[in-house]
C-alpha cells in the first residue's frame, strides 16, 4: 500500500498559474490561496517555494534566546536560518498564522501517569497520519520507500535538522538507537518482543547522513503505521549518549565516574532510563545536582518542547530553539513559549482547575460522568468541552488466568465463572448512568470495530444480556454454593469467594467499578474495591498480583494491530494496559522452562498472530486470520467488555487558537499527534 517512493519530483510540485504572486501568500487551511499540497495541510519547504514563486523568509519567536538560555547545556543561538533543516517542513495552520508566547497548562496525575495527553502535544516521529486519520505525512523524515515484499523499508531524512542542543541528527542516530540501544544487553537485558518480528531483530543501517534503512527478517507491511502513531522515537542522540559507552569512548567508564556513576551503562540508564516512553522520570526527578554536574538536564530531543525543570508537583518545557517546522509565513514553529504540567493525582481537583480556567487543553482522563458538570461551568472557566467519538474506550474487566492463588486460578479459568460475570453486568444501565445514554452495550474484542471489518454481530452481542439468574445457574453448575447463607459464595476449599477489584480513575470510570461491585456481589462474588494511582496499578498488574485487570482497550485499532499485535497473545496488553496470563506469557518467553502451559487454543494466538502482521492489513488473508484470533479471545471471554461505540469529552481554554475539533479522542492515533499543536497559540 506504501509501495511507491514518496520523495518529491517536478511532477509532483503544485502547477502555479501563468502570473506569478507579487510577494508571497500566506496559505491557511482555512483559506489555501488556491495552492495545493502533495501531502494533506503541509509542504516540503522546496515545494512551497515553488508553488508560491518566492524564497520563504525565516523568522523566530522574539523570546528564543531567553527560552534557549533555560535549557540546560544549550550554548548561544545561531540565526534561525541555520538553525532549522535546509529541508524545512512547512505547515498551514488551520486558521491563521499565530503570534508567539504564552503557556500551554495542562495536568497529569504524575510523572509517567496520564503524561501521554500532553506528551502527544509535543510528539515525533518518522510520519504521522492526517487529521483524516487516514493519510500517512512525513514529520521527521520527508519520504520513504518500500521494496516488492515490505521486508526492506528506507526513509530519506532532512538535511540540516538538529536536535535540540544544536547538534546534526542524521541517521547515525537512528541506527544507533537500534544497534546501540535496543539492542544492548546493558541498557535491555532482552531485546523488547516490539522489536523481534518472528523472534528476529529488524536490521537498521545509516546508508548517507540522509538515508536511513531498516530490513525486516519477514514482510512487515503494517510498520510504518508505528512510526505514525506510536510513543517511542527510534532516535537517540549518538554524540550524548554514546559518550559513555566504550564503543565510542575509550573513557566513557572514566568519564561517567567522574560524574558519579558506577560505570557508563548507569549514565546510559540515568538518561535513556531503559524505555521508549519519553515520560519516565527524568534525570531532574532522580537526581537534579547530578544532571547539572554533567550539564544536560535531559536527552537533547527533536520534539517541539524539551523538559527544563521537573519536580514532584510538575514539569516545565521550553520550546526548541531548533524545531524543524515553520509556518506558511516562514515563522518558526512551535507558536506557544512553554508548557507547564502539574501532577494532580483527584479528580475532583482536576475538575476545580478546570472549572476555574486553569488549563488550557485536557482530553486524557476527562470522563462522560464528569461532563454536566464541567459543562455547567464551561462560561465560569472560559472554556469549550466538546465530545469526540472514541476508539478503544470499551472498558474490560480480565480476570487472572494464571493466578498465583491455585483455587482463584481454577475459578478465573472456567468458562462458566467469565461467562456469569458477564451476564451479571447491567450494560443499560451503566450506558445511561457513566455514559449518558451515548453508548452501546458490547462484548470486549481484541480489535476496535470501527476500524476493522472482521469483527462481528455475534462476536460483540456474545453474553451481554443482563440475566442475573443465569449468572447464580452458571456459578452452580460450578459446584460454588453459599452455604452458609451470608450471601457470599464459597470458593472450593471452603474460603467466602472474594475477588479485589483494585482499581485507576486514569483507566476507567469510578462510577462504574461501583456499579460492577454491586452486580457481582448481587450474584455471590463479593467485590473489595480499591482505587490506587495508574502507577500502583500497573506495578501491581505487570508482577501478576491482581485478581484482575480492568482499564480500557489500548492500542486494539487497525494502525496499531497491523504492525503490533501485543493485544492479541499473552498478557494481552502491554506494561500501561496489562491483561492476563502473565504466567502463560512467561511460559513462552522460556520455552516452557518458566511459567505456566497455556490452553492450546491460547497456544495458537501466537502463531496467528505472526502470520498477522505478515500480510497487508485489510486483505481477504488478513481478515480472515483476524477473525479466527477475535473467535478465540471472545470463545474464552479474556477480556469481558462493558459499553463501547461511545463518545468522550475533550476541552480547551477560549484563548487557545488554531484548534481543530477531532475526529477521535484515542490513544491509538496518540491523543493530539495528527492536530498539530505545533501550530496552536493563544489569543493575546
Amino acid at each position: 500500500m506504501f509501495l511507491k517512493r514518496t520523495l518529491l519530483s517536478a511532477a509532483a510540485l503544485v502547477a502555479l498559474s501563468s502570473s506569478a504572486y507579487a510577494a508571497c501568500p500566506t496559505p491557511t487551511v482555512s483559506d489555501m490561496k488556491g495552492l495545493q499540497s502533495v501531502y494533506p495541510q503541509q509542504f516540503e519547504l522546496a515545494e512551497f517555494e515553488k508553488a508560491v514563486s518566492c524564497d520563504l523568509a525565516i523568522s523566530e519567536n522574539p523570546a528564543i534566546n531567553d527560552l534557549n538560555a533555560r535549557i540546560t547545556g544549550n550554548g548561544k543561538l545561531a540565526v534561525v536560518a541555520d538553525r532549522i533543516p535546509a529541508e524545512a517542513l512547512v505547515v498551514a495552520p488551520y486558521d491563521q498564522i499565530g503570534s508567539y508566547g504564552g503557556t500551554l497548562t495542562g495536568l497529569s496525575k504524575g510523572t509517567e501517569s496520564g503524561t501521554s495527553d500532553l506528551l502527544s502535544v509535543r510528539h515525533v516521529n518518522f510520519v504521522r497520519y492526517a487529521d483524516d486519520l487516514q493519510t500517512v505525512v512525513p514529520n521527521i523524515a520527508q519520504a520513504w520507500e518500500w521494496n516488492e515484499d515490505y521486508t526492506v523499508l528506507t526513509f530519506d531524512l532532512r538535511k540540516g535538522h538538529k536536535w535540540s542542543d544544536g547538534e546534526a541528527f542524521t541517521s547515525e542516530d537512528v541506527a544507533f538507537w537500534m544497534n546501540d540501544i535496543i539492542l544492548n544487553p546493558d541498557v535491555y537485558e532482552k531485546t523488547p518482543d516490539r522489536w523481534l518480528f518472528a523472534g528476529k531483530p529488524v536490521k537498521v543501517e545509516a546508508v548517507t547522513p540522509e538515508i536511513v534503512k531498516f530490513t525486516f527478517p519477514v514482510p512487515t507491511p503494517g510498520i510504518l503505521n508505528r512510526f505514525a502513531v506510536d510513543f517511542g522515537q527510534p532516535f537517540q542522540p549518538k554524540h550524548f549518549l554514546g559518550q559513555f559507552m566504550p564503543k565510542y569512548n575509550k573513557d566513557a567508564d572514566k568519564l561517567a565516574q567522574s560524574y558519579g556513576f558506577k560505570n557508563g551503562a548507569e549514565a546510559v540508564d540515568f538518561y535513556y532510563g531503559g524505555s521508549d516512553w519519553k515520560d519516565v522520570p527524568s534525570p531532574l526527578l532522580k537526581d537534579a545536582d547530578k544532571a547539572a554536574k554533567i550539564g544536560r538536564a535531559v536527552v537533547p530531543t527533536l520534539e517541539s518542547f524539551i523538559v527544563v525543570e521537573e519536580n514532584a508537583e510538575g514539569r516545565k518545557l521550553v520550546a526548541n530553539p531548533y524545531f524543524h517546522m515553520v509556518d506558511t509565513k516562514g515563522q518558526q514553529l512551535p507558536y506557544l513559549n512553554e508548557i507547564v504540567e502539574t501532577y494532580v493525582s483527584d479528580k475532583e481537583v482536576q475538575n476545580l482547575k478546570i472549572m476555574n480556567g486553569e488549563v488550557v487543553w485536557k482530553q486524557q482522563a476527562v470522563f462522560l460522568e464528569d461532563f454536566p458538570l464541567l459543562k455547567e461551568n464551561e462560561g465560569k472557566g472560559g472554556y469549550n468541552i466538546q465530545f469526540a467519538p472514541t476508539f478503544g474506550e470499551n472498558v474490560f474487566y480480565s480476570f487472572n488466568r494464571t493466578h498465583q492463588d491455585p483455587v482463584l486460578r481454577e475459578i478465573f479459568n472456567d468458562i462458566r465463572f467469565n461467562r456469569a460475570m458477564s451476564v451479571a453486568i447491567n450494560r443499560d444501565e451503566i450506558n445511561e448512568i457513566v455514559y449518558l445514554g451515548q453508548g452501546k452495550p458490547m462484548q470486549g474484542v481484541p480489535a476496535e470495530v470501527k476500524t476493522v471489518s472482521f469483527v462481528t454481530d455475534d462476536h460483540l452481542n456474545k453474553d451481554i444480556q443482563f440475566d442475573p439468574a443465569m449468572a447464580k445457574k452458571l456459578l452452580a453448575e460450578m459446584g460454588l454454593k453459599d452455604s452458609d447463607g451470608d450471601g457470599t459464595l464459597e470458593r472450593p476449599d471452603g474460603k467466602p469467594l472474594v475477588v479485589r477489584l483494585v482499581y485507576s480513575s486514569q483507566g476507567s470510570p469510578v462510577k462504574m467499578q461501583e456499579l460492577v461491585r454491586d452486580y457481582w456481589t448481587a450474584v455471590g462474588v463479593r467485590i473489595d474495591l480499591k482505587e490506587v494511582t495508574s502507577d500502583e496499578y500497573r506495578a501491581s498488574g505487570n508482577n501478576n498480583d491482581l485478581d484482575l485487570t480492568v482499564w480500557k482497550y489500548d492500542g486494539n485499532a487497525g494502525p496499531t494491530i497491523s504492525q503490533d499485535t501485543t493485544v492479541f497473545v499473552p498478557p494481552f496488553g502491554d506494561f500501561f494496559n496489562p491483561g492476563t496470563g502473565f504466567a502463560w506469557a512467561a511460559w513462552k518467553k522460556s520455552d516452557g522452562a518458566e511459567g505456566i502451559e497455556p490452553p492450546a487454543d491460547i497456544k495458537k494466538l501466537w502463531d496467528l498472530s505472526e502470520k498477522f502482521i505478515q500480510v497487508e492489513f485489510g486483505t481477504d488473508a488478513s481478515n480472515k486470520l483476524g477473525q479466527e484470533i477475535t473467535d478465540i479471545h471472545v470463545d474464552n471471554m479474556l477480556k469481558i467488555g462493558t459499553v463501547g461505540d461511545i463518545v468522550a469529552p475533550f476541552l480547551y481554554r477560549n484563548d487557545l487558537q488554531n484548534v481543530k475539533p477531532i475526529k477521535a479522542k484515542t490513544y491509538d492515533f496518540y491523543w493530539t499527534y495528527p492536530y498539530r499543536p505545533q501550530q496552536w497559540f493563544l489569543s493575546q
